[in-house]
């Protein structure tokens, strides 16, 4: 078994990647902001079923700065650098999030080629693969890029796009001996371990506690968090991975309307205030106007997009969840953990 570095090891993806590896027996390190958080963070890894969780060694390193990272990796044989920044609410300046995105990747990508790590896999997104295309573009494959001088594309898709050209650009130009693949995952779902949870979450959330009160007309790509830690994990060894990119999506994409009928034919008197029906876009674009977040979607609105996974069931063996098993996932670790009020929680 590998000494393995995950980046962000706080984070959704990367606590339940660490479950992952635990499970399959490597020795896993972890970098988190502030060391104040490890204790956070073996907390999650409980929640979540790890095996010997006081086994994962924490180190100090920011992607802003240089500080920490030639020691989170030296000795290691594979990183995952899952840490990205994703901010709750939209940035006033693009490069708050382009910056550190682009910067610390190339930060990671040095430090481990430095080291002699055999490979690096990138948690990059589906966001630097499917916007800023026509509307009518076939199912997005990993063959595609997001292109960030359109004018639809926001400033979280074009901080993934950017931050994933420069890894390959790194390794063109000088990766040496490392070797590099991507995880490109949709919107995350699947069993929540603390209450810092991700946007994609706040769907489910908003949806089950009523406080949305109907469904934009938006569609995403839906994929479990366990099954994208199993990709990482694959990505990590697999000799069909070196240089290549994986999609991270269980099937269809699927409509915030749909997912509310997933949640309410399958939770229960607990999906009571889950509301099905759609929200018009005038009203969407209404209340746009106060609030940032709101005003981000607004090039996706109507937007029917679609992705296949057939690369990463074909090369790696990948079988994901599917849609309804992460959406379901979701709604009772939020519930278990008492993060949503629901009728059945009361």
């Amino acid at each position: 078994m590998s000494i393995v570095l995950v980046t962000g090891g706080s984070g959704f993806i990367g606590s339940h990647t660490i479950v992952k590896l635990l499970e399959a027996g490597h020795t896993v390190r972890t970098t988190v902001r502030d060391l104040k958080r490890a204790d956070d963070v073996r907390a999650m890894l409980r929640t979540g079923g790890a095996a010997a969780p006081e086994r994962v060694q924490f180190f100090a390193a920011d992607l802003e700065k240089d500080a920490g990272w030639a020691e989170a990796v030296r000795g290691c044989e594979f990183v995952l650098h899952v840490a990205s920044p994703l901010p709750a609410s939209v940035p006033k300046n693009e490069d708050e999030l382009i910056v550190p995105a682009r910067e610390g990747t190339l930060r990671v990508l040095r430090a481990a080629r430095d080291a002699g790590v055999k490979r690096v896999v990138v948690t990059s997104s589906f966001a630097a693969i499917g916007y800023g295309h026509p509307a009518s573009h076939p199912a997005f494959t990993e063959k595609d890029w997001t292109d960030p001088n359109s004018s639809d594309v926001m400033a979280y898709p074009k901080s993934k796009t950017l931050a994933e050209r420069a890894a390959w650009d790194f390794m063109a130009k000088e990766g040496g001996a490392l070797e590099l693949a991507t995880v490109n995952p949709v919107a995350v779902f699947g069993p929540v371990l603390a209450p810092d949870f991700s946007a994609s979450i706040q769907i489910i959330s908003r949806l089950m506690d009523g406080s949305l009160p109907g469904a934009p007309k938006l569609s995403f790509g839906v994929v479990d968090v366990r099954d994208v830690a199993d990709l990482h994990a694959i990505a990590m060894t697999h000799p069909a991975a070196k240089g290549e990119r994986f999609l991270a999506v269980a099937g269809e994409f699927m409509s915030i309307k749909q997912v509310a009928l997933v949640l309410k034919a399958k939770m229960g008197a607990a999906a009571k205030k889950v509301p099905t029906r759609e929200i018009p876009d005038f009203l969407v674009r209404l209340a746009a106007l106060r609030d940032p977040a709101v005003k981000s979607i607004l090039p996706e609105l109507g937007k029917r997009k679609n992705a296949t996974n057939e690369k990463a069931r074909r090369l790696l063996g990948w079988s994901p969840r599917s849609n309804e098993e992460a959406i379901v996932a979701t709604a009772e670790s939020l519930i278990g953990l008492g993060l949503v009020n629901t009728p059945a929680t009361k």
